[in-house]
């Protein structure tokens, strides 16, 4: 039996995924989750119980990518499924970095995600065959700081309200910033943050 674990926010979506799993006689839903955290926190509690996790990317408290990265921090024995309307190649590669065994667009076929659930469970890895085409063309130039200050100024965050979040001082925080809109070649942080997202490097 593949044991697994869902993480979608949308809860019609996050019913219809487990309803549909349900239908097959070798998954079994253990639990389902409205964001990230809800599902790392299970997945640590029961660490020995969950298989495959399958996440959407875009999700309070916790994004799929943060989700996945802990996974694989932590060393939890889980594998991935990223399950997105996302087909950014910025949010692949980044899925890959962070050790996700398969990404899948939701507009994919139903049986495509249950093949996925199975290649995944026995040790394979899955990608959206139309992602691989350019997934390794442009290289996300960001730094993990960098990231970070853009994503909070792109939520309407100060300079000095990103450095108490991030434990740094205005001065660095301004830096970051600076240098993310020179790379992106944007006038200021709104238009680097606006960018970046456009290309999944959030």
């Amino acid at each position: 039996m593949i044991r697994v674990v869902i993480a979608e926010d949308q809860g019609m979506i996050l019913g219809a995924l487990a309803a549909l799993l349900e239908l097959e006689e070798d998954i079994e839903v253990l639990f389902k989750a409205a964001d990230g955290r809800e599902a790392l926190d299970y997945i640590q509690k029961y660490r020995a119980q969950t298989d495959i996790l399958i996440t959407d990317i875009e999700m309070p408290k916790l994004t799929g990518l943060e989700l996945a990265q802990r996974i694989k921090e932590e060393k939890l024995n889980v594998r991935t499924i990223i399950l997105t309307t996302f087909s950014r190649s910025g949010y692949l590669r980044r899925a890959m970095d962070a050790g996700v065994k398969g990404y899948l667009l939701k507009d994919s076929p139903s049986d495509e995600l249950v093949v996925a659930i199975r290649k995944v469970a026995s040790g394979g890895k899955v990608v959206a065959p139309e992602l691989m085409a350019d997934a390794w063309m442009e290289q996300d130039p960001l730094t993990e700081k960098e990231r970070q200050a853009l994503r909070l100024a792109k939520d309407g965050d100060t300079t000095e309200q990103i450095a108490g979040k991030l434990h740094l001082s205005a001065g660095t925080v301004r830096n970051y910033l600076s240098s993310a809109a020179s790379k992106l070649d944007a006038k200021n942080r709104i238009e680097a943050a606006r960018i970046a997202h456009q290309n999944g490097w959030l």
